[in-house]
């Protein structure tokens, strides 16, 4: 054995020298690994992006799609890359979609999917009552989803009296709509009209708004929720009494009543 092996041995089998190779090992794994994750981190990735600002409801096409590189880490794993699958989805009702916006899988819906926002948040036994409105009644289109209103009635009694009460308190909007039932405001590139605001009510108050619409002696107005409606001459009623006033105006027919009617129209 030469001197050569045998020194080679000695060095080693020292403990020392053995620490400090295992301490150099260890730190050239920490350096390649975090240098790697680095790289796959920072990594350009070439992902589909929206080429314009995509409106709620809109069936997105091949011409609002371009891609850009964007790094491995901004990705999400509910990033669609796959623009076949893009063509095919609409951006839901209640997404904007902004111009240079990776698509994701939750902001994107097909067409059978696609709820009416009108109905989303109604309450179980409610019923949707659509309001007749107009840019004056809605105070220049003020009124907006979520918002409380108060439903407020005038009336002519048979005195000649003008009747003016609360009808209704804190009613939440559902939903504002223009003459063609899109909504008012889920597009930010169109000035929308009002024609109806719907919100949910139950059985029997939806029966007085359906009598109320036929009478001609009655006005119904929504009014933001806490605001005092009211004039010199007009008499102050409650809700009841208007309720009352409706009933009294009208009549209510069961169901055996409207069947036997229509039969006996169609006889004749």
């Amino acid at each position: 054995m030469n001197n050569f092996t045998r020194n080679f041995k000695k060095f080693i089998r020292n403990k020392n020298v053995i620490t400090i190779l295992g301490v150099i090992a260890i730190v050239a794994i920490l350096y390649f690994g975090y240098t790697y994750q680095i790289n796959s981190q920072v990594k350009p990735t070439r992902v589909p992006v929206a080429a314009e600002t995509i409106q709620p409801r809109t069936r997105i096409t091949s011409e609002m799609i371009e891609y850009v590189e964007v790094p491995a880490s901004a990705i999400t794993a509910n990033v669609i890359f796959d623009a076949n699958r893009i063509t095919q989805l609409y951006a839901d009702y209640n997404t904007v979609i902004p111009q240079g916006s990776m698509f994701y899988s939750d902001v994107l819906t097909t067409a059978e999917e696609m709820p009416d926002s009108a109905f989303v948040d109604i309450k179980e036994g409610d019923i949707p009552f659509q309001f007749a409105v107009n840019m004056e009644s809605t105070y220049g289109n003020s009124i907006f989803p979520g918002n409380q209103i108060d439903l407020y009635m005038m009336a002519t009694n048979d005195n000649g009296e003008i009747m003016v009460g609360k009808f209704l308190e804190n009613v939440e909007v559902l939903a504002v709509k223009d003459s063609q039932g899109n909504h008012v405001f889920e597009n930010t590139a169109e000035n929308r009209t009002p024609a109806y605001i719907i919100f949910g009510v139950k059985y029997d108050v939806n029966i007085l708004l359906l009598k109320a619409r036929y009478l001609s002696q009655v006005e119904i107005f929504p009014v933001p929720h806490g605001a005092w409606v009211g004039t010199e001459g007009q008499i102050q009623v409650s809700s009841e009494e208007l309720k009352n006033f409706i009933n009294e105006k009208t009549v209510m027919l069961s169901d055996s009543e409207l069947t036997g009617a229509e039969t006996e129209e169609n006889n004749g």
